[in-house]
């Protein structure tokens, strides 16, 4: 499992002693008969039945679908393990002692052990540790569950150390993340939390690259085709201050946990990201030329205020403010509904920007209305439509993780 607050990747376990998967019980007490000074002669035992938590299988089958391997550690015996693994679908139990001769043995004999297994028993408190190392050493990532003293050195070797709340102070100091409230089941919710963010933090990957290269590229090719700066200084500075509110709103945007683990795979997104900006210049190039003189963009002398600086102002505002919607979802742009933050700031940023280019700012000429539909309407079908399909596409190719 990885449950980091940041991020998420692959090949993860979730270890857990069987203490937490079940109360805990005395053992069964034997029952005597005999007098004070005799020899007692055993009459039975009382059997007592632990049953698993009521919330253990339901756990367990929410982390295998998030693509977590659960698998179970306990002190107890090989029939007990498998008693109670049995109740909550861990059902192929090994001994610790074959995990022990299986790392005796050269070759991959210990990992296709622990790979294949749901839980170890009959396990002393310094192969908790032996078997967080073993799944790293194979490549996974791992989390590890714990209440006790001897769990400790297992919860600091793992990537993840989860101290349940009933834990000891050193348990809780040898952990990365504490849970505060019975039982285990936060843990779901840890997991897809971290994936959240995750993919909060691809959105801005994405949405910073893909910008950055239209605003440049636009820019400086539209500089060497026309002769013109196309944007002042101030309509740049004012765009940029009017984005990043929409930005910000990204922090609370509603993000779906993928169902498999994320990884951190920057160089599949930083193409992604390349590409999806350089379709955005790609799409602002042409409109600026047919525009260029349809819409009287020319230069003209002794004008001060220029329609051309309002024209790629808008050009600017509306792809940023639809890539962003784009860009938030790894799938198609429709498939999860943004937040309320989100959809306000988005709809601020083109109500604002739209009213600044009617009336008319220092620098930036009014445009009629039928200009900034035109590019209002460009904007949308090339970013939702076009380079949601393209990103999509992308996305599936280099990251697949991300659209799983």
């Amino acid at each position: 499992m990885r449950a980091s607050p940041c991020f998420d990747i692959t090949n993860a376990f979730w270890i857990g002693p069987v203490s937490l998967i079940r109360p805990f019980r005395p053992p069964s007490p034997a029952v005597a008969q005999g007098s004070e000074t005799g020899t007692p002669a055993l009459v039975g035992l009382v059997t007592l039945y632990d049953l698993p938590r009521p919330d253990a299988q339901q756990l367990i089958l929410e982390l295998r679908n998030l693509s977590v391997s659960v698998k179970m550690l306990t002190g107890d015996a090989l029939a007990v393990a498998c008693e109670i693994g049995k109740g909550v679908g861990l059902t192929n139990i090994r001994r610790a002692s074959d995990l022990k001769a299986a790392s005796a043995q050269p070759g991959r004999q210990a990992t296709d052990l622990l790979a294949g297994a749901n839980g170890l028993a009959e396990v002393y408190p310094e192969d908790k540790y032996l078997v967080v190392q073993h799944l790293q050493a194979a490549g996974h990532v791992v989390g590890m569950t714990g209440n006790g003293v001897n769990d400790a050195p297992a919860l600091r070797q793992a990537e993840v150390g989860i101290a349940v709340s009933s834990a000891t102070d050193v348990a809780k100091g040898s952990a990365s993340v504490v849970l505060t409230d019975q039982g285990l089941t936060d843990i779901v919710a840890l997991v897809e939390q971290g994936r959240i963010i995750y993919q909060r933090v691809q959105t801005w990957i994405i949405n910073k690259i893909s910008r950055a290269i239209l605003k440049s590229a636009f820019v400086a090719i539209a500089f060497v085709v026309t002769g013109q700066f196309v944007v002042s200084a101030f309509a740049m500075l004012l765009l940029t201050f009017m984005t990043n509110f929409s930005k910000i709103t990204l922090a609370t945007d509603h993000v779906r946990p993928s169902r498999r683990p994320e990884t951190w795979n920057i160089g599949g997104f930083i193409t992604v990201s390349a590409v999806l900006g350089v379709a955005m210049v790609a799409e602002a190039l042409p409109l600026l030329y047919v525009c260029w003189s349809r819409f009287g963009l020319a230069p003209i002398a002794n004008i001060k205020d220029k329609p051309l600086h309002t024209f790629s102002f808008l050009v600017l505002l509306y792809f940023a403010v639809f890539s962003v919607l784009s860009a938030r979802e790894r799938r198609l742009f429709w498939a999860t509904m943004p937040s309320k933050s989100v959809i306000t700031a988005l709809m601020a940023n083109a109500v604002v920007g739209t009213i600044l280019a009617i009336l008319g700012l220092p620098g930036l000429a009014p445009l009629p209305w039928w200009q900034m539909s035109t590019i209002f309407g460009y904007a949308l079908v090339s970013c939702l439509i076009v380079n949601d399909v393209l990103k999509v596409a992308l996305m599936q190719r280099l990251v697949p993780t991300a659209v799983a």
